[in-house]
């Protein structure tokens, strides 16, 4: 009896040298940081600049690598299939750990048990903007045209099973209109079509439709924020029109394959939470028209579940299926 207690009491103290020498030497190599999707974008924006300061704060470079392809699901799929030692970590959206894995029983992942949630680094406003041709030019308008013809319209979005596509089919489902989805290979050529006429609404991240508004080429007409944007003040938000649940924005965040340890987790975390802290950091994501969050690895990994959750239910109630 005597032996097997102090087998297992030197297992412990192992097990607990163990952890401290790891958490002491992570990292001693560089990390990459995967960005599941092409240069350019929100999402590879916010990558890169988070990714030096939070080599700073770990002692160690963070390198950002872009595999695009499915929507992000090649991408994501990379992080899932990666050793977890802390080296390999990727970037979360909407699209690859909610309204993907949604719509598309082909995906072989689980958002919420397949992944280790890390840190939300910063969220961005989606928006629903039209046409200046559009016969309205508010919500309440924009509503009742809808409701007014139905089938007439359609709305253009970067993608089927993208955000701009499943949070659409969110309002529609809440408000009982009916509008013609048209996918697109990104926000850019969906923008691009509803600017010159082609397509009468789009919904998209505000940081690609902003410039167009701005310069009058689209015109607002809610915008999915906390409250309303310095940057669109006469725009009401969601939950300003009654529509909470469509109150939602696309976030922007860290995490690592399943099983990482909670060292890298926190080390990552602290980190990252360290490097937002700079002024210059926080006004370089600020500009993107996102906003900075910064919140714990439980609280991300509740906002993934509550995403998935909520587009499983649009995807079930609107019959969606990939086109």
């Amino acid at each position: 009896m005597q032996r097997r207690l102090w087998l297992a009491l030197a297992g412990t103290v192992a097990a607990v040298a163990t952890s401290g020498a790891f958490a002491q030497a992570y990292p001693n190599k560089v990390v990459k940081l995967q960005v599941p999707f092409a240069p350019g974008g929100t999402t590879d924006i916010v990558a890169r600049v988070i990714s030096e300061p939070l080599g700073k704060a770990i002692g160690q470079s963070v390198i950002v690598e872009n595999k695009g392809g499915g929507g992000g699901v090649v991408g994501a799929m990379e992080t899932v299939r990666a050793a977890p030692d802390g080296y390999f970590l990727g970037v979360a959206t909407v699209s690859t750990t909610a309204t993907n894995p949604a719509i598309n029983p082909a995906i072989q992942y689980n958002p919420t048990t397949d992944f280790t949630p890390i840190i939300n680094i910063a969220a961005t406003p989606n928006v629903i903007a039209v046409n200046p041709n559009f016969p309205a030019k508010d919500y309440a308008a924009f509503l009742a045209e809808l409701k007014k013809s139905p089938g007439k319209y359609s709305y253009g979005s970067s993608g089927t099973g993208g955000i701009g596509h499943l949070q659409m089919e969110l309002w529609k489902s809440l408000t009982g209109t009916f509008v013609t989805h048209i996918p697109y290979r990104g926000a850019g050529p969906a923008l691009n079509d509803v600017v010159a006429g082609q397509v009468p609404i789009v919904f998209d991240n505000l940081p690609s439709a902003l410039p167009f508004i701005q310069s009058g080429r689209l015109v607002a007409i809610a915008v999915a924020a906390p409250q309303r944007l310095t940057v669109l003040p006469n725009v009401p938000t969601f939950k300003e029109v009654g529509l909470e649940p469509v109150n939602r924005m696309a976030y922007y965040g860290i995490l690592g394959p399943k099983g990482l340890p909670k060292e890298v987790v926190d080390k990552i975390s602290a980190g990252t939470l360290e490097a937002l802290k700079d002024p210059a950091v926080r006004e370089r994501i600020e500009k993107t028209g996102s906003l900075v969050v910064g919140n714990t690895p439980e609280q991300f990994a509740a906002q993934i579940k509550a995403e998935f959750d909520v587009y499983k239910q649009v995807v079930a109630k609107q019959k969606l299926k990939l086109e």
